[in-house]
């Protein structure tokens, strides 16, 4: 069964050294869901310009629905600058002033947020008022739907307001690790191991997960019931690591909704990480054939030294 999965926020360009690309992790996300067999549907707003009117091109191409993008007349369409760094990390300059942080709430977008299974949101389309004002609305509208916050902390983008409103909100937090950083200072948390730190973030907000990526060297989980997994990475070719933490959510939260156990979870969703990490660009094409013949492959593993004994392996 389908599964609904909502993804609130950013549609934008990916400028790169060598191309230019669609991008924005909620909209990688779920362009990746909806690969998956699951519908996905993006909120998000474009300029009425050039670069908006070949992202809906490209939104339709990618075969996902467009009828909850919105247009804009006042504001341009989304565009960041992504440099990488000697390990092929991204790093990235986020223009601000641009129709994402627009989003208006209507009536449809109110239905979809009251009968989806899944609602994706971050912080970045919550650096202006408007759009941060309309996702608080579809929060709050979304009943017992599994909220996913992928924080996604980019420079200059987020205050402490809008990430305690974010965690309060959310069943799902998933970071990385120099998010957990960032978080431990901003929240003046004690310095403490990772398994520590997910702890004590489910201890202090109401999550159901703690989930953090870690690029290489895998992902580690925790749960409200007490289990703790770590599952290593794969060492594959790695092309740009662009949207590889959102397929992870995208296989994770797939898998969730359908009552698999967070090791399955967590494995699924790091398969579509290292897949996308293996292509170049965040929407790459993954089929399911592709999956299962990565899955059937005996690829080494790559393990973070502090949660070996974490590990399902």
């Amino acid at each position: 069964m389908r599964k609904l999965i909502l993804a609130f926020g950013e549609i934008l360009w990916d400028i790169l050294p060598s191309c230019t690309v669609l991008g924005g992790a909620p909209f990688n996300f779920v362009y990746r869901v909806n690969s998956l067999g699951d519908t996905g549907l993006m909120v998000s707003r474009l300029g009425r310009d050039e670069l908006g009117r070949k992202a809906f091109e490209q939104v339709i191409q990618l075969g996902l629905d467009t009828a909850y993008i919105q247009w804009d007349d006042n504001f341009p369409t989304g565009t960041v600058q992504v440099s990488f760094d000697e390990e092929s990390n991204p790093n990235y300059v986020i223009i601000p002033n641009v129709a994402y942080d627009q989003i208006e709430l209507t009536d449809m977008l109110l239905g979809a947020a009251s009968t989806a299974d899944c609602l994706c949101f971050g912080t970045l389309s919550q650096r202006s008022g408007k759009s941060r004002w309309t996702i608080e609305q579809l929060l709050a509208e979304s009943g017992e739907s599994l909220k996913l916050l992928d924080i996604n902390l980019r420079k200059d983008c987020y205050s402490l307001e809008t990430v305690t409103f974010s965690l309060q909100e959310a069943d799902v937090l998933k970071l990385n690790e120099d998010e957990v950083r960032e978080l431990v200072e901003m929240l003046g948390m004690p310095h403490q191991s990772l398994p520590d730190f997910c702890e004590r973030m489910l201890e202090r907000w109401s999550l159901k997960y703690c989930l953090v990526t870690l690029g290489e060297k895998g992902a580690f989980v925790i749960s409200d019931d007490g289990q703790k997994v770590y599952i290593p990475g794969y060492k594959v070719s790695l092309v740009d690591s662009l949207g590889s933490g959102d397929a992870f959510s995208a296989g994770f939260v797939d898998k969730i909704l359908r009552g698999a156990s967070i090791i399955e979870a967590c494995e699924f969703g790091n398969v579509l990480g290292a897949l996308v990490a293996s292509n170049e660009g965040a929407t790459s094409l993954i089929t399911l054939d592709e999956i299962e013949r990565f899955c059937n492959q005996d690829y080494q593993r790559i393990i973070h030294p502090d949660l070996e004994s974490f590990t399902s392996l």
